[in-house]
């Protein structure tokens, strides 16, 4: 059983790594026609129509003691981070972004240290800084390479990653006892609305028009929506379920390979040095999440 139990998470790792990973270049071919608030917006409320349709018999077996954690769920790891990261590809490389992402491991420590009684140990505090140097590194050399691009913008990915970091360890500690899918539909229920009123505000409804680049973006947004969203969310919440949360961020590690591959085909620059800085950084967090 143990065994079995194993082997399905490392299985949920790898699915998620694929698709997570190839997300971020999802965002980038969406952005082509729509806003960052679009591509944001969209996504969110693509993925709640889809989750409603095949799983709005789970939202009676939430208990009314469930609902706060899943509504700090839905905003710490859902609502802002589609947005932050839809700005932040428009500003820097997807390949950066997803590498920037990798420190979500780092932050899920620290965060579990600080507010939810973890305790580190002395080569955890050091993973924590030599990730630290692997990111400074990675920006500045960004900088240096694409003059053309705000490397401000890197710190959305960040922010990013400490919205994901309270998300894991909020599941894990408040909501182990309902169904993943239960979880990830009562996320995108308390978020229906207002992402409604943020699509609205974007000007969306107003000065839509279809045209080839406009159907091309609603495509990757729809694809990334129901795959890298819906489908995805649900499949990480069931592995936080029967893992930990440092293994279930793990899943970032494995995210850069595929995203810099995607993003080498799109023809994005990444140099020697920004590539070894992304070693650096998941040295530090094999450090930090080393027992």
């Amino acid at each position: 059983m143990n065994l079995m139990k194993n082997s399905r998470r490392w299985f949920y790792l790898i699915v998620l790594a694929l698709v997570w990973g190839s997300s971020f270049i999802l965002m980038k071919k969406a952005l082509i026609g729509l806003t960052p608030i679009q591509v944001g917006a969209l996504r969110i409320m693509i993925t709640a129509i889809t989750l409603l349709l095949v799983g709005y018999k789970s939202i009676f077996t939430i208990k009314k003691r469930h609902w706060w954690y899943i509504f700090l769920t839905a905003i710490l790891g859902t609502f802002f981070p589609a947005f932050l990261f839809a700005y932040a590809i428009q500003g820097i490389d997807s390949s950066v972004a997803s590498i920037l992402n990798s420190l979500t491991p780092l932050n899920t420590l620290i965060i579990g240290a600080l507010i939810f009684g973890f305790t580190f140990k002395r080569h955890q505090v050091f993973g924590v800084l030599i990730g630290f140097i692997g990111t400074t590194i990675l920006i500045f050399k960004g900088a240096q390479l694409n003059p053309e691009q705000n490397y401000v913008y890197a710190l959305l990915p960040i922010l990013s990653s400490i919205g994901y970091a309270f998300n894991v360890n909020i599941l894990k500690k408040y909501l182990f006892d309902i169904s993943a899918l239960a979880v990830t539909v009562g996320n995108f229920i308390i978020l229906i609305v207002p992402t409604i009123i943020v699509l609205w505000y974007s000007d969306f409804f107003q000065t839509f028009e279809y045209n080839e680049t406009m159907s091309s973006s609603l495509f990757y947004i729809t694809i990334l929506a129901i795959l890298g969203t819906a489908f995805a969310k649900t499949l990480f919440n069931r592995l936080v379920q029967i893992s930990s949360p440092i293994f279930s961020t793990s899943v970032t590690y494995l995210i850069p390979i595929v995203a810099v591959f995607w993003g080498l085909l799109d023809k994005e620059k990444l140099s020697f040095i920004q590539l070894t800085a992304g070693f650096i950084i998941l040295i530090g967090v094999y450090l930090s999440n080393k027992k």
